[in-house]
């Protein structure tokens, strides 16, 4: 029953942010226990998993993109963000949100967005 949609420009140019919003139906985004995920995939390439915020705000990020990345949360609106910063072309991908459900002894299958096309292209 939980939904989630992804939503932001499909292209960026380089060197500017890419800014993506999950907008959340069927849960809160204050739920315990629950990781708010955005997961990418350059063509050609596997999943990769770019970061995380849990209910309390607390984010999680790749050591590879930490430095250019962001995610937060709006409660009000039952939304959670993206922002990478100084984008290349090797930035394009497909993009993912998800929720994760996780504790110390259970994880469970992702619910996940359809997607969204993101090119980083001049």
């Amino acid at each position: 029953q939980v939904q989630l949609q992804e939503s932001g420009p499909g292209l960026v140019k380089p060197s500017q942010t890419l800014s993506l919003t999950c907008t959340v139906s069927g849960d809160s985004i204050t739920t315990n226990y629950v990781y708010w995920t955005w997961i990418r995939q350059p063509p050609g390439k596997g999943l990769e998993w770019m970061g995380a915020i849990a209910n309390s705000g607390y984010t999680y990020y790749s050591p590879s993109l930490e430095s250019r990345t962001s995610i937060s949360k709006d409660t009000s609106k039952n939304q959670f963000t993206l922002q990478l910063r100084s984008v290349t072309p090797e930035d394009t991908a497909v993009y993912y949100c998800a929720r994760i459900f996780a504790t110390s002894t259970f994880i469970d299958f992702p619910s996940w967005g359809q997607g969204t096309q993101v090119t980083v292209s001049s």
